[in-house]
């Protein structure tokens, strides 16, 4: 792609988020979403295969359909309000608005398109779809937390760690299973939404890095697949190693850093009298919990023996090594310091 285009494209979607985040007016936050959707369409589909324009227009018409009830949610309450403010929202309309973000997030069993798409776009796109993308609609959702119906949460939430757990499971795409992943730890988000915004953000700026290491080590080592991981041992073992952790991590295994969001929601529902609740997601993340475990222990028995004639390799080289290896601490030994990230937000 055009260098100036890519830079256009990339700075619109950034322009677009901000003007979500920043907005105060129902109007504004839609106009952000719009904004963020059409930008990235252009991304996905800079790979001219059948594959990828299916996956944006699949990607566009489900965004599209979610703006139009965001817009029409937001028409109807300043028709009963009178107000356009973000905060001023009536109950029928706030059901209908938040199946509208939860649907461009990618909650189940609004949550169809999502590992399609990821499958049929590039590892970079896939990182801004299953990162960047989702800061708008979780900031609104965010924002409207006391509003929102419990009974909704609740269900959505299970409904979602329950089908990212399943559907994971003999899955060997690697974008599939991102995507999978990003919506089990999406239910996770907004089950305790409603008891603990603050722990809602923590937990996804944690599932951001996370799911960004993950895809920055997979661009690294050029793996869509888990064969792909396994041959790559004997170029990068110190990367395929830490993606091998870093799916542990994903799944909440300690002392890794993904174990801080689940325990934290876990205890926060126990101290809501929610211990019901707690069980329950807590056996539903078990089927996670088993997929990944599963993809883990199938790579590192699969690796090959590597005795080549040569004593030396050719090493991949890679002008975004450091951020990766930043992202991958990040997501591999962040927990001691997420005491100290909770207490600024």
């Amino acid at each position: 792609m055009n260098p100036l285009a890519l830079t256009i494209f990339l700075l619109s979607l950034a322009i677009g988020t901000t003007i979500t985040l920043s907005s105060y007016h129902w109007l504004l936050a839609w106009v952000g979403l719009e904004v963020n959707t059409l930008a990235i369409i252009p991304l996905m589909t800079k790979t001219p295969h059948p594959r990828a324009i299916e996956a944006a227009t699949k990607y566009f018409l489900t965004q599209a359909a979610a703006s139009a009830l965001v817009l029409f949610s937001s028409l109807i309450n300043a028709w009963q309000t009178g107000e356009w403010n973000i905060d001023s929202i009536s109950h029928l309309p706030m059901n209908a608005l938040s199946i509208a973000l939860m649907m461009k997030l990618g909650l189940a069993p609004l949550h169809f398109w999502m590992p399609e798409v990821l499958q049929g776009i590039s590892l970079p796109t896939g990182l801004i779809l299953s990162t960047w993308q989702k800061i708008a609609p979780m900031t609104l959702l965010l924002q409207t937390s006391h509003l929102i119906n419990l009974d909704l949460t609740i269900i959505l939430g299970l409904t979602s760690i329950l089908v990212g757990g399943w559907g994971g499971i003999g899955q060997t795409q690697l974008r599939k299973i991102m995507a999978f992943s990003s919506i089990g730890h999406l239910g996770w988000m907004i089950i305790v939404l409603k008891f603990n915004p603050n722990l809602t953000l923590f937990n996804f700026i944690l599932y951001v890095i996370m799911t960004a290491s993950m895809f920055l080590s997979l661009m690294t080592i050029s793996a869509t697949k888990m064969s792909e991981i396994s041959v790559s041992w004997s170029k990068t073992p110190t990367l395929t190693v830490s993606t091998l952790l870093i799916l542990l991590s994903l799944a909440g295994l300690p002392p890794l850093t993904g174990f801080a969001p689940k325990l934290l929601i876990t205890l926060e529902l126990v101290k809501q009298n929610a211990t019901l609740l707690a069980t329950l997601i807590m056996l539903a993340s078990l089927l996670a919990l088993f997929f990944y475990l599963r993809l883990t222990y199938i790579v590192s028995l699969t690796l090959p023996p590597n005795t080549p004639n040569s004593f030396s390799f050719w090493r991949t080289s890679n002008k975004s090594l450091p951020i990766t290896a930043v992202m991958n601490t990040l997501a591999l030994i962040f927990l001691p310091l997420t005491t100290t990230l909770l207490i600024f937000l």
